[in-house]
């Protein structure tokens, strides 16, 4: 089940000596700036389609709808505060360019948005950032530099290049015109699902779910607003419960899209007074929706665009339909999706891995080969271990990979393998 942590007090809390104030600071954003910045957005970034979900929609007991940013233009929402930042500078900061750090998303996002303005613009990414990812922004127009080893390498390179060139530093997430742009999700969701009820969306430094429900709340104050974090970089809920941003080191999860360490002092405030809840998720429940929007939804999810998904599969019952499940993203690496599928068919009962041993003698490993032929499990890979110093002289190691149809499934290989007399480890 996913972890719950409920929307605190809203009042503003005293900074500890040397902290920002969590609200004092905050700049003003109203539901006219969102709608601004929908009309600048027009011709730009798509409405992106909103898809319903049986599947889903079954386990929650009202409808599910899907908001498909990861069908938007560069596969992310990112395009839409990206553009609003940059169309809001003064020539004279256009002169002098722009410069961005990000493994993905953002970057793209900043490109795009840069060459469509006439902008010259910059990114930093990280030297590990996936190769496709570094192609597509380079071919949306940056110039990219590859620095550091980890995003707060290439962060304060970014700022530093900002202060020695002048060029205008245009943050992934906290700022006014970029929470502005992204709450422009919000806006078309009320105009695609005018009977929504519940609206989920993952949360990384908070723009998209701040934005979102900032124009969400201002029309609709009755709707409640789920953000999810992944359980390995959730850095709201000690957030929340502190009245401040709180730093978080440590951070491990595969959706890189919503991997921060810190919120934004403007967005923080904003999602501790709007959004009602914040849940957490598992690396296995990521694993397992992105593979279910596959599947089911024919949609191709990065892990942190699936993250709304892995809440509700986490706890259906919880939610108030119809829903609305925000897919915040599509980019992800053909590699580490590889990997991810087949973490997800493990977590799903589809992928089963077991180690037993059998007599080093002809037909032996033919015969438990057979036992698995009369449950129906596929054999996908099979390893043969012989000179292992724990193995007895006469015995052999073989680890087995299988494509299974399901929990249930794996239990009946299990049964079959023991009570033909091998012992099964995991």
């Amino acid at each position: 089940m996913a972890a719950h942590t409920p929307r605190t007090s809203h009042e503003t809390s005293a900074a500890t000596p040397g902290e920002a104030p969590a609200a004092a600071s905050v700049p003003a954003i109203t539901v006219d700036d969102v709608r601004n910045a929908d009309k600048m957005l027009s011709g730009v970034s798509r409405v992106t389609a909103m898809e319903g979900s049986r599947y889903l929609a079954g386990l929650v007991g009202a409808p599910v709808h899907l908001k498909c940013e990861n069908l938007q233009r560069t596969g992310s929402f990112k395009i839409r505060g990206a553009y609003v930042r940059i169309a809001g500078l003064s020539a004279a900061q256009r002169a002098a360019g722009v410069v961005a750090a990000s493994a993905g998303n953002h970057a793209q996002g900043v490109a795009l948005a840069a060459s469509l303005l006439g902008v010259r613009s910059t990114v930093f990414m990280p030297v590990g950032a996936p190769l496709p990812k570094v192609a597509a922004t380079r071919e949306y127009g940056a110039e990219v530099r590859l620095h550091g080893q980890v995003v707060d390498e290439t962060l304060a390179a970014a700022e530093a290049y900002a202060r020695e060139t002048g060029a205008v530093f245009i943050h992934p997430f906290d700022h006014p015109d970029i929470i502005a742009g992204q709450g422009t999700v919000g806006l078309e969701i009320l105009e695609q699902c005018p009977e929504v009820r519940t609206v989920v969306v993952g949360i990384g430094g908070g723009g998209l779910a701040a934005g979102l429900a900032l124009a969400v709340k201002a029309l609709r104050p009755d709707v409640r607003i789920v953000g999810v974090q992944a359980a390995g970089a959730a850095c709201y809920p000690p957030s929340l419960a502190a009245g401040r941003p709180v730093s978080i080191e440590g951070l491990s999860t595969m959706a890189d899209g919503i991997k921060v360490g810190r919120p934004g002092e403007v967005t923080f405030g904003m999602v501790e007074e709007l959004v009602d809840e914040v849940r957490t998720v598992t690396e296995d429940q990521l694993s397992s929706a992105l593979l279910l929007c596959l599947e089911r939804a024919k949609l191709v999810v990065e892990p942190a665009g699936a993250s709304p998904v892995a809440a509700l599969l986490a706890d259906p019952e919880s939610f108030e339909g119809p829903v609305v499940a925000v897919l915040s993203g599509g980019n992800v690496d053909p590699l580490l999706l590889q990997r991810i599928l087949r973490h997800g068919m493990a977590a799903g009962g589809r992928y089963l891995s077991l180690r037993l041993r059998l007599t080093d003698r002809p037909g032996a490993l033919a015969a438990m080969l057979g036992v698995l032929s009369v449950v129906d499990a596929n054999v996908l890979d099979v390893g043969h271990v012989r000179t292992d110093p724990q193995l007895g002289l006469t015995e052999v190691e073989v680890e087995l990979h299988m494509e299974t149809k399901g929990p249930a499934h794996c239990e009946e290989v299990r049964a079959a393998l023991r009570e033909a007399g091998y012992v099964v480890a995991e």
